[in-house]
């Protein structure tokens, strides 16, 4: 068996995403627009992918005001013709890939007793397909290039156990999420590409606010005391707490990590 060198970096090299392409779906806003700026904040190129253009422009503008580099593509995840238009826009803008962060994803608070076809199809298309769909042009893409390459899908602690009930097409979706990120990290190793997962919970973004809409002020507050109770860090998290976990796998300091997942949930799934 031959193996590969692998260069001694500084702490200081560790983490830069220098020169480097990384897109970022879902990243005008919550967790995708923590990562976004955490890669750019790491010299990054950052792509942000948002099926509202408007608000990716406006997650760019900040990222450029502060002195990074980002362009915005508007995109329906779960599209094909636009998910390769969106890769081929960042080979435009940049001229290479190097980082795919699966971040975009819907969490609808609805038992499947009640569920329609239509739902429980747009659940699996945004949070499933969407996955595969960026992960198969990245990848091609990164091929192409000749090989490296990171992908980090966001899945969730429902990725590995229910969290509530009401979330049946949710924990679906983002089971496939686990099982997809192991077994495409088999097909793609051979072309250095590593694929790694990260199961967070609890993290207070626009998106899990939405999710809840369908609750009386009443049951949210109960659910949210009920969650925190069951939390030993005692807090929420925040998007950052996601996105530098996702810097850490993006770079050469998790080089020997591929099929593999961290949980950041502030110890939910230990009680």
């Amino acid at each position: 068996m031959t193996q590969r060198a692998q260069e001694r970096l500084s702490i200081g090299r560790l983490l830069s995403q220098h020169g480097k392409t990384a897109i970022i779906t879902g990243g005008a806003m919550g967790i995708g627009k923590g990562i976004a700026d955490r890669f750019a904040e790491a010299e990054a190129n950052v792509v942000i992918v948002d099926l509202n253009q408007e608000e990716a422009q406006k997650a760019v503008d900040a990222v450029v005001k502060a002195g990074g580099k980002a362009v915005a593509a508007g995109c329906d995840v779960s599209d094909e013709s636009t998910v390769k238009a969106t890769v081929k826009k960042a080979i435009t803008a940049f001229g290479r890939v190097d980082v795919l962060v699966n971040n975009a994803g819907i969490y609808p608070f609805a038992p499947a007793l009640q569920m329609l076809v239509a739902e429980w199809d747009r659940i699996q298309a945004v949070n499933l397909r969407g996955l595969f769909l960026f992960s198969r042009e990245f990848a091609n893409q990164v091929i192409r290039q000749g090989g490296g390459g990171v992908i980090v899908n966001i899945g969730s602690i429902d990725s590995l156990h229910p969290s509530a009930v009401g979330l049946a097409a949710y924990d679906a979706s983002k089971g496939g999420v686990l099982m997809f990120t192991k077994n495409f990290a088999l097909e793609v190793a051979p072309y250095g590409i590593r694929v790694n997962m990260i199961a967070p919970e609890g993290i207070v973004t626009e998106g899990v606010q939405k999710g809840l809409t369908g609750l009386t002020p009443e049951q949210m507050k109960a659910m949210k005391e009920q969650f925190l109770a069951r939390v030993p860090l005692g807090r929420w998290g925040m998007p950052d707490d996601i996105a530098t976990v996702a810097l850490f796998l993006a770079s050469p300091a998790a080089s020997y990590m591929t099929g593999s997942y961290m949980v950041v949930d502030g110890g939910r799934l230990l009680t």
